[in-house]
């Protein structure tokens, strides 16, 4: 209810139920008179309702409305029903038997001088009242209870003065005196101070009256079996003939127990609704209505609804579309949704046995259906033969109206969109609903065609309906696309093959042409890794070549000269993320996995295979714990040691000796109960066969000596060189003349040092330090950090990363080290220094066989270093000035930034 109600922009001419030919229309519903105003009348954008009170009109603001019983209900397209209590306010009483409403309809069209006004006056006629009435309206509650006449001249009480003071029943002498609020706590308040708050008490020719609007301060929400009931309970001190009487008076209203399904609507009451009924009380009568009227039992059953008493509950049940409710169209978020209104009323009787007392109790109680979703639906008919493009969409209630439809070249009117030669329809369907239709040659402007070949055309339309809503006219779309394939596309294909140490895979392009994107492995092939890995074409295909030993590969199985390694290969559409074609490359590659020295010197090489992927080959040892791997990395681990030691085993038959050991994952028994479930199970068999008896043919001729041989200590140098890879292949290397080498920033580098001219097994090459410096002098400042104490800078973010020595590609694998690490330049104050590097490294010559610590403990035996500052693609100048006595060392550079 509000004094001025707005209505919503001008209405369409559309009627939801049928009304009087005049579109006014009143009805005596019981206690309530009930006027209705068809949209027909809502000329205007407002309406005002004010109550004629004798000779005033009184403007019913929405507090005083709800103060003195009257309350309005109106759908979006202006169709309004006003009620008004019988026992309200302004009402003209007649000893409680007859009614005289009054009410004057004011309706704006868009100026305040251009008024439409309409007076309705209503007699009722109403005796049946019970003993105790109790009234839930939209707005208010009212309970009434009968109270014996003073006298034979009491009538309903008024006093002089402003419209909005005269409250029937305040007068001093005689009436209501004051009134105690329960909340449950007693408030007391004399009559003008209870007005003042918002509620009404006055007495009638027989009966008490009291009325609250709901959330006063007063009233209290309380849960009778599960439903929320709004409460009020007043003691009113009532003055009859000098004396004085006490009447209490309670009313409890719902405001939930609604349940929804897609297809019902289940209204729950309290079957007994405390604090109104007493234990003795009894239900005597109920009835169902809709929009305050009754209905009968046919009536019912035609509208299938149902009224059901269960143990705690009545129960109303309304099917969702019934003709006494309306659908209304809703765009939250801009997603079509409906909703379903319906005002059902509750009429219950009962009967106090032990007080010989009936009460009535009436409740309108208008009801609207949680938002439901429902997504238009496209059904597409496109004619190839004939070229055409045919959409249906739908369905939408009749509050939908379609505005326009945006095109890829911009957004058209219906108007221009049937100039163009579209065909625009409106369909509609017995139910009540619509849709709508469009027909679009595949020769017009805004059909895109896209030619993958030259024997297919692809025809493609993306269309978005615009539709309004009435009368709010809010706005949602929905988008259809449409596209018509006269041939289908052809797919790219992979083929692969294999030589010692390379997979070699070649793509052919399908139609997509080059806009495919590539994985190899789980890494997307990116412009660093296509030249890694060779990557050429020719316009129709396009070629790579992965090393087996590349990240990217997964090692499958080996043996003790093979090893079996896979490459998985897949093509993708970057625009629809499709999967357009996947391959494996499997082949077996040569790797001679142990090797067993004339001196009893043992190496091994373990590799993680995809079977146990959470394998860390650094926690790898032989039988003998202690023995770890002299070398490891996230994929190998090398092992080297003597046949006797570490656990080895040795078995005679016939002529020959077998040494055998064991690389297994060992676990610490004392932390077995905590060892996950999970941890790989990893072995690998180490044999080597050695024989007995041999028998060796020498050459020997006798000289007699004329001195007796002496050694004598002398003097040697073992030469160490580091070169710079092309790849992770280390198959090629740059040249003297190749330098200054140019590389992109964070290009990864590829460095290899080898102790030259030596073949002595029992010899290591460790790499202690190595660090980069801008100018070409080792002690130079800045510099940074690549390997330190044997291991990677901890502090570095894109880490040095260790590459492991197969043993069968070279000689002594021991007398070999790799790594690479990422191009980067020196910056100061966020500047660039110089676009140049030099890379230089301290190398450290050590005997396998002996048990010294500190370097020649291995390669990273533990991890040590400073802190340093973070960065992030180029380095800060941060070193201090390197020691210079060590004698030896091997420098590589200049290395060019390039930004081509």
């Amino acid at each position: 209810m509000a004094a001025v109600l707005v209505l919503g922009q001008q209405r369409p001419n559309m009627k939801l139920n049928s009304q009087s030919s005049s579109g006014l229309k009143s009805d005596c519903l019981g206690s309530l008179m009930r006027l209705s105003l068809d949209e027909a009348l809502a000329v205007g954008n407002q309406l005002e309702v004010e109550a004629i009170n004798g000779t005033q009109n009184v403007m019913l603001t929405p507090s005083l409305a709800a103060q003195c019983g009257y309350s309005m209900e109106s759908d979006p397209w202006g169709n309004t029903r006003i009620y008004t209590s019988l026992l309200g306010c302004y009402v003209d009483n007649k000893g409680d038997a007859t009614f005289n409403v009054g009410l004057k309809l004011r309706m704006y069209r868009h100026t305040p001088s251009d008024i439409v006004s309409h007076d309705v006056m209503q007699t009722c006629s109403y005796t049946r009242w019970a003993s105790k009435e109790i009234l839930c309206d939209r707005n208010y509650m009212e309970v009434s209870k009968y109270v014996a006449a003073p006298d034979s001249k009491a009538e309903a009480k008024e006093v002089d003065g402003n419209p909005s003071d005269s409250f029937p029943g305040d007068d001093a002498e005689q009436g209501i005196w004051k009134m105690t609020f329960y909340t449950p706590e007693p408030v007391p308040m004399v009559l003008r101070e209870a007005q003042q708050a918002g509620y009404s008490a006055m007495t009638t020719s027989t009966r008490l009256v009291l009325r609250s609007p709901y959330n006063t301060a007063e009233t209290y929400s309380e849960d009778v079996a599960g439903i929320p009931m709004e409460v009020i309970k007043v003691g009113v001190y009532n003055r009859e003939n000098g004396g004085m009487n006490v009447v209490n008076l309670a009313a409890a209203c719902p405001t939930g127990g609604v349940l929804f399904t897609e297809d019902m609507i289940s209204w729950h009451v309290p079957r007994r609704v405390t604090p109104l009924m007493e234990s003795s009380t009894r239900i005597t009568e109920m009835h169902m209505g809709i929009n305050g009227q009754r209905l009968d039992k046919s009536q019912m059953a035609s509208r299938r609804y149902t009224l059901t008493v269960t143990d705690f509950h009545i129960v109303a049940e309304i099917p969702v579309g019934s003709p006494d409710g309306y659908y209304k169209s809703h765009a939250p978020d801009y997603q079509y949704h409906i909703t379903y209104t319906v005002e059902p009323m509750l009429e219950v009787m009962w009967r106090d046995d032990d007080a010989q007392e009936d009460a009535r109790y009436k409740i309108l109680f208008p009801i609207s259906t949680p938002l439901m979703p429902r997504p238009a639906h496209a059904q597409t008919y496109t004619d190839l033969e004939s070229g055409l493009f045919n959409l249906h969409l739908g369905a939408f209630l009749q509050d939908v109206q379609l505005n326009n439809i945006s095109f890829s070249t911009g957004v058209k009117t219906i108007e221009e969109m049937r100039a163009m030669g579209f065909l625009v329809q409106e369909h509609f369907y017995p139910n009540g609903s619509k849709a709508v239709s469009l027909q679009v040659p595949f020769s017009a402007d805004v059909v895109l065609k896209h030619n993958p070949d030259p024997l297919t055309t692809i025809y493609s339309l993306t269309v978005v309906f615009g539709f309004i809503i009435l009368p709010e006219e809010t706005s949602f779309a929905h988008q259809v696309d449409l596209q018509a394939s006269l041939q289908d596309v052809v797919m790219p294909t992979i083929t692969g093959t294999c030589d010692r140490d390379h997979f070699y895979a070649s793509v052919k392009y399908g139609s997509q042409g080059t806009n495919i994107r590539t994985l190899i492995g789980s890494f997307e092939l990116t412009p660093e890794l296509a030249e890694e890995f060779k990557f050429g074409e020719n316009g129709t295909d396009f070629f790579l070549a992965v090393p087996y030993t590349a990240p990217h590969a997964s090692f499958e199985t080996f043996t003790s000269t093979s090893l079996k390694a896979s490459l998985n290969i897949q093509l993708w559409d970057p625009e629809n993320n499709w999967k357009l074609e996947e391959a494996y490359l499997t082949c077996s590659f040569p790797l001679r996995t142990t090797t067993c020295y004339p001196n009893g010197t043992i190496s091994a090489l373990a590799i993680k295979v995809a079977s146990v992927p959470s394998l860390n080959p650094s926690m790898l040892s032989l039988t003998e714990k202690s023995c770890k791997p002299v070398f490891s990395d996230a994929r190998f681990a090398q092992f080297s040691f003597g046949a006797n030691t570490c656990g080895t085993t040795r078995t005679f038959f016939d002529q020959y000796m077998l040494y055998e050991n064991e690389i297994a994952l060992h676990h610490d028994h004392r932390r077995s109960s905590r060892t996950s479930k999970i941890d790989p199970d990893y072995r690998q068999k180490i044999s080597c066969y050695y024989l007995v008896n041999k028998t060796e043919t020498l050459a020997f001729s006798y000289e007699q000596r004329t001195y007796d041989p002496k050694a004598e200590i002398g003097l040697g140098q073992l030469m160490v060189q580091m070169r710079l890879a092309h790849d992770s292949s280390f198959d090629t290397f740059y040249q003297a003349a190749d330098y200054p080498v140019s590389k992109y920033l964070r290009q990864p580098l590829y460095f290899e040092v080898a102790l030259m001219q030596s073949t002595d097994p029992q010899l290591e090459l460790i790499l202690q330090n190595c660090w980069a410096t801008l100018h070409e002098d080792r002690t130079s400042l800045p510099s940074w950090d690549i390997i330190l104490d044997t291991c990677k800078n901890p502090d570095d973010t894109s880490a040095t990363v260790f590459h492991p020595v197969m043993d069968g590609k070279v000689d002594v694998p021991a007398h070999i080290k790799r790594f690479s690490m990422k191009m980067f330049t020196f910056i100061k104050e966020e500047k660039v220094l110089k676009d140049q590097i030099y890379v230089h490294c301290d190398a450290v010559i050590c005997d396998t066989n002996s048990l010294a610590e500190g370097v020649c403990k291995g390669q990273c035996a533990t991890q040590t270093g400073g802190k340093n500052p973070k960065y992030f693609g180029v380095k800060s100048n941060n070193r201090q000035p390197r020691d210079s006595s060590q004698d030896q060392h091997i420098s590589s550079g200049p290395i060019h930034l390039t930004y081509q």
